[in-house]
């Protein structure tokens, strides 16, 4: 990174950054109050209120949101005049899945080879700490431009919606003139890239029932209809031979054009196993980023440990549909739901219902502060033009903003690049990157004050 006082000031922040996000991390912040208690989500939202009244911030608030999380807002003045830039990051996280898998706890920052592991670490608790050492920076070096508002939200990894349905509530309360949403990443560590797209994601519980209780399969089975297999019969359903989604009256042919993302890359990034196929086709950036896509997130049936020789009277699973942009995520659940009634076989008892939805986001892209960004960039990755990705993952958010401001501009940049391996075991973050992204960032206020 080429010297300068906001580089320089960021690394002589880094250990500060370590020491916070270790104790960030430490919250076991799920927002599923079933599986991890709430005082660690609330625990992890007063961490952040009192690091932004450290920071001088005013109106330092814990937001009550209608799905019973709270979102962390402040409000930190800048020159008179000057423009206001709303900075987004969320504190909860994904469940740690088999924490016996994990190197190390999920929930102790542990450095290995370069990098720092943490549920959290990479998405999005290091988004938080990014826009702290940005505004840190600026502070040390003249001064932040702009007014700055800084929102933390409780609830994006469940999609339940809190913090959109309170800032339709409070319109005025978010109200900004650009948007930097700290919850995406780099194409890869060391290639400044912003997202440009986000597909939206709609969940459906679906359950399929067949008999009054569970019979001996020795007895009944052969004619009893088997709830199980007509639940893995109408999930099936929901792919083509070669694995593409196919939902009834549902799109899948569209193309990404912009940067693209080498198959050989793909299957390193996602540790395909040798001999393994991807799945659909087209292009990996057409499969990520442009196509819907249909994931079994779960399954309620008996674990193969402690099973009995029965057929099963009912069975339920969790069913994720990832929406690309030009899609409704509203029209896409009733086509999901329509597709899952109508093949379910034997005539057996079907019943859906949508549990979390999100509409897809687009970015314009030709916006000053894109500019400002790309001219930021330029200087904390020296050598390296700012690229515009796709993101296959949902940001919610993104389109209430888009809806409620459609005048302000919004830039997603973030710490989540293909080694990060969020939402799986062994998540970690590059602080190289937490360092040149809070660079970036902190320049990107300062070129967006002047602009």
């Amino acid at each position: 990174m080429s010297s300068n006082p906001v580089a320089e000031t960021v690394a002589s922040l880094m250990p500060r950054a370590k020491a916070e996000l270790t104790e960030l991390v430490a919250f076991k912040s799920v927002a599923d109050f079933d599986q991890f208690p709430k005082t660690e989500s609330e625990g992890a939202a007063r961490w952040i209120a009192d690091a932004l009244t450290a920071e001088g911030f005013q109106d330092v608030a814990l937001l009550d949101t209608p799905d019973g999380t709270q979102s962390v807002y402040g409000y930190l003045p800048g020159p008179e005049g000057a423009k206001t830039v709303l900075l987004y990051a969320h504190y909860d996280v994904q469940p740690p899945l088999d924490e016996a898998a994990w190197t190390t706890p999920p929930f102790e920052l542990t450095e290995r080879d370069g990098r720092w592991y943490g549920r959290g670490a990479a998405d999005c608790k290091g988004g938080v700490i990014m826009h702290l050492l940005a505004l840190r920076a600026l502070k040390a070096n003249g001064g932040i431009p702009v007014h700055v508002k800084v929102i933390a939200e409780g609830s994006e990894e469940m999609g339940t919606g809190g913090l959109e349905r309170y800032a339709e509530a409070h319109p005025e309360l978010l109200e900004a003139d650009t948007i930097v949403i700290g919850d995406a990443g780099n194409f890869r560590v060391g290639l400044p890239t912003v997202t440009s797209t986000l597909r939206g994601m709609t969940l459906v519980r679906v359950q399929v029932d067949t008999l009054a209780g569970n019979l001996h399969s020795g007895q009944f089975g052969g004619a009893a209809p088997d709830a199980l297999a007509a639940l893995i019969r109408v999930l099936d359903s929901l792919r083509a031979e070669d694995g593409s989604t196919t939902v009834d009256g549902l799109s899948g042919d569209a193309s990404w054009e912009g940067l693209q993302y080498d198959e050989e890359q793909f299957r390193k990034d996602a540790k395909v196993l040798d001999g393994v196929e991807l799945i659909g086709s087209g292009t990996v950036a057409d499969r990520i980023w442009a196509r819907p896509a249909v994931t079994v997130l779960g399954i309620d049936c008996p674990p193969v440990v402690g099973a009995t020789p029965s057929v099963q009277a009912s069975a339920r699973a969790l069913v994720s549909l990832r929406v690309p942009p030009g899609m409704d995520a509203v029209e896409a659940t009733k086509l999901l739901q329509a597709h899952l009634e109508t093949h379910t076989p034997w005539g057996a008892r079907v019943s859906t219902e949508q549990i979390g939805q999100g509409q897809p986001f687009r970015a314009d892209t030709t916006s000053p502060a894109y500019q400002a960004m790309a001219d930021a960039m330029a200087v904390a990755y020296p050598g390296q033009e700012m690229q515009y990705a796709g993101q296959g993952g949902s940001i919610p958010l993104c389109n209430t903003l888009a809806a409620l401001y459609p005048r302000a501009e919004i830039l997603l940049i973030g710490l989540s690049e293909p080694e990060a391996q969020i939402h799986a075991v062994n998540e970690s973050v590059s602080p190289e990157e937490l360092e040149r992204l809070s660079v970036a960032e902190a320049l990107f206020l300062r070129n967006y004050a002047a602009s």
